[in-house]
């Protein structure tokens, strides 16, 4: 592997309680070796075969080789032999089995460990700054089998970066809670400065609205029937022209995928900046999608709303377009990835802390891919199947 210069080096430090050391990593890789070490081992030193690093470099490692649970995680680590497991750091030359990793994934301090991630996470997103708004997605998903088996926290809300696709921070929502409370948590803890915010209507609330302006944050918003007042004067103004200012700003998008043609028309306006429907508020906007199946001909259109408190000079007509259709790369390469390559909603683990630590692991290595330039997930596990030294390159071991 090449050596990394230091000037392309980074370093986060984490200022809260929660994450207790800095986190050093460079842009072309992950420093499991620093990264793991700072999790703390619930583990009494006294009989312990294997450090709480390697087990978690192993975690990693195969993941990235596309292995799905804990049991195919340790199948891994048997198949391709010693060589591999001393580079792991696994230094009797074996590696552990299916049950150590599953008493070890219960009791991870998952909150320690999901900040490490998200620290990692947001040093990399800080050292490749954009010319551009930084824009951040913020959604909810469902561990299924976990939930079905009546595993706790199977319910997340992750943080995900429209540019880079890297899961910047996840939270378990609790049980007899929902998402906008834990939304709150996970603002609290994110860096808003001069970032955007966007979310789907159930997020779209006063409350969380006032937060991210108190950060310096701004945000993108879907007005529907949850906020039935706001989306009434939204539609009031693009259905009754008359009440603008002036001309509204427009933009439109054309794609053609899948069996359809689809065609989105957005109008902006600044007309009820000065009203005080909503925190902030700057502009509104209105967005018609057509979609028209090729095969049968047959037609539908729907219109949504939203608001931002993002200015006219600061966002226009097409960056709004750009902002809300970025929204969607959460469920595109965070949460379909998980669910198609990873097989996420089948998994069915639900004891301590596994499922989460799971999905966090799962987060770690689709964000690595997808920094290094992977854009097919699938196939770059099987690439990383057939050259495991390039997995264990790509979390900085050298073998």
């Amino acid at each position: 592997m090449p050596r990394v210069s230091v000037q392309r080096k980074v370093c986060w430090f984490i200022a809260t309680a929660n994450w207790p050391s800095p986190v050093y990593c460079s842009l072309s890789t992950l420093d499991s070796h620093n990264l793991f070490s700072a999790i703390p081992d619930f583990r009494q030193a006294q009989g312990k075969r294997y450090s709480l690093r390697a087990i978690l470099s192993l975690a990693a490692a195969a993941m990235l080789c596309g292995y799905r649970s804990y049991s195919a995680i340790a199948e891994w680590g048997r198949n391709y032999g010693q060589a591999l497991a001393a580079a792991l750091g696994f230094t009797n030359g074996t590696t552990p089995c299916a049950a150590t990793l599953h008493t070890i994934f219960c009791h991870l301090d998952k909150q320690a460990f999901e900040a490490q991630l998200g620290g990692w996470a947001e040093a990399v997103l800080s050292a490749t700054p954009v010319a551009q708004l930084e824009a951040e997605a913020i959604d909810g998903k469902s561990l299924r089998g976990s939930q079905k088996q009546g595993a706790v926290g199977a319910h997340l809300l992750s943080v995900v970066s429209h540019r880079l696709g890297l899961t910047l921070l996840q939270r378990a929502v609790p049980e007899k809670t929902n998402e906008i409370s834990a939304a709150h948590e996970l603002l609290s803890e994110l860096i808003l400065e001069g970032r955007v915010i966007t979310m789907d209507a159930l997020l779209t609330q006063r409350k969380l609205a006032e937060a991210i302006l108190q950060q310096g944050g701004r945000y993108v918003m879907i007005a529907k029937e949850n906020q039935a007042e706001l989306r009434k004067w939204i539609k009031a103004l693009f259905d009754e022209p008359q009440w603008l200012r002036e001309p509204p700003q427009v933009a439109e998008s054309l794609e053609v995928g899948h069996g359809r043609v689809e065609k989105r028309h957005l109008q902006a306006s600044s007309a009820l900046a000065d009203h005080e429907l909503w925190p902030g508020l700057e502009q509104v906007f209105a967005i018609k999608r057509t979609v028209t199946h090729q095969k049968s001909g047959k037609r539908s259109q729907e219109v949504v709303y939203g608001c931002t408190n993002l200015t006219k000079e600061q966002a226009n007509a097409e960056m709004l377009m750009k902002l809300v259709r970025g929204h969607w790369r959460i469920e595109n390469q965070s949460h379909w990835v998980r669910d198609v390559t990873f097989d996420e909603d089948h998994g069915q683990v639900r004891k301590g802390n596994i499922p989460q630590v799971m999905a966090a692991l799962r987060n770690m290595v689709i964000g690595l891919m997808r920094k290094t330039g992977e854009n097919n997930i699938a196939a770059a596990c099987r690439k990383f199947a057939a050259q495991p030294q390039a997995a264990l390159a790509l979390i900085g071991i050298k073998t």
